[in-house]
């Protein structure tokens, strides 16, 4: 796998409080990595860390395989990074917005505009482009803002909460074009507090508490790596289910919806063989389903508190 980012040992204290405490991560090139972690964690701040806005104070950081530390200049003309908060100036238009981005990265007025006028379009934007940005909804804002990151075309994206305080359709705008940035080759560093976007998009996440990765690994190994997991018999009749629950020892009843929960991780090896257990009585069962942890309850399980409870965050929303 070639790496986009790589960190080892990361290290950062405000004030005497230890906030990073030693942490290792890596990116694989054109993929989605979710941080995940409650308020305080250090999300925001190993973010900034890694698109050289904050110092690590130990460390190795490498961006698009330069030293966050040694060669920030290079490592901030191949990033981009849309923030919680948008960079997007209320007082100008959609365009002049971009326009203004164009210039800062120093591209030729043809060139700028050229960019303008095709992200306009690829963002649904075009027909608003000559409205200020103060009349725009709050969908349409976050994908100006995303389009502004865009106009330096980095290759490595640093998305802070993106979508936050979005209605349904719009968020589910801005997944269409995460997924089509990544097949496009971008790498995408994602911290959200909605678990259900990290499930939905993240190849691989890392679940961030106290400053330490306590947990990392793909949606589905997060889920498996907690108890709770079940396979669900439902049964035509109350003989089926007595025979099934004779048969399989341990299995947790409910007599008044006729089902029966037999602990599994729900692989399709694991529901075979449950039913080869059965015997015969396979026959009385006439619908099964698998349930497994949501990675709400990864979450909960892994810091001890539910991703809806809120802290205040350290100084600058760390």
């Amino acid at each position: 796998m070639t790496s986009a980012i790589t960190a080892t040992g990361l290290r950062k204290s405000f004030g005497g409080k230890v906030v990073l405490d030693g942490i290792d991560l890596e990116v694989g090139a054109g993929t989605v990595f979710s941080l995940l972690g409650p308020n305080g964690a250090g999300k925001t701040t190993t973010v900034q860390i890694m698109s050289t806005l904050v110092h690590a104070d130990g460390g190795v950081v490498r961006v698009a395989g330069h030293d966050v530390a040694a060669d920030p200049a290079a490592v901030r003309a191949a990033i981009g990074v849309t923030g919680q908060f948008s960079a997007v100036d209320s007082l100008l238009t959609g365009e002049e917005n971009l326009l203004l981005m164009a210039d800062l990265h120093h591209l030729g007025r043809a060139e700028g505009r050229r960019r303008a006028a095709t992200l306009l379009e690829r963002f649904d934007l075009a027909e608003a482009a000559g409205k200020t940005a103060a009349t725009f909804s709050g969908g349409m804002r976050r994908r100006l803002d995303l389009a502004m990151t865009l106009i330096g075309d980095p290759r490595i994206i640093f998305l802070d909460e993106p979508t936050t305080g979005l209605d349904p359709r719009s968020r589910r705008m801005m997944w269409q074009i995460i997924r089509e940035l990544v097949a496009g080759g971008v790498t995408i560093f994602l911290t959200t507090q909605q678990l259900d976007e990290a499930d939905e998009l993240a190849g691989r996440i890392a679940v961030l508490d106290h400053g330490k990765i306590v947990a990392e690994g793909t949606p589905e190994e997060l889920k498996r790596s907690i108890p709770g997991a079940h396979v669900r018999l439902h049964f035509a009749g109350a003989a089926g289910l007595d025979a099934a629950a004779r048969a399989l020892g341990g299995a947790f009843r409910h007599d008044d919806t006729l089902t029966l929960e037999v602990p599994s991780d729900g692989g399709a090896t694991a529901v075979r063989a449950l039913l080869n257990r059965l015997g015969d009585t396979a026959d009385e069962v006439d619908e099964v389903s698998v349930h497994t942890p949501d990675l709400d309850d990864v979450f909960f399980a892994l810091t001890g508190h539910p991703t809806a409870e809120t802290k205040p965050e350290m100084e600058n929303a760390r």
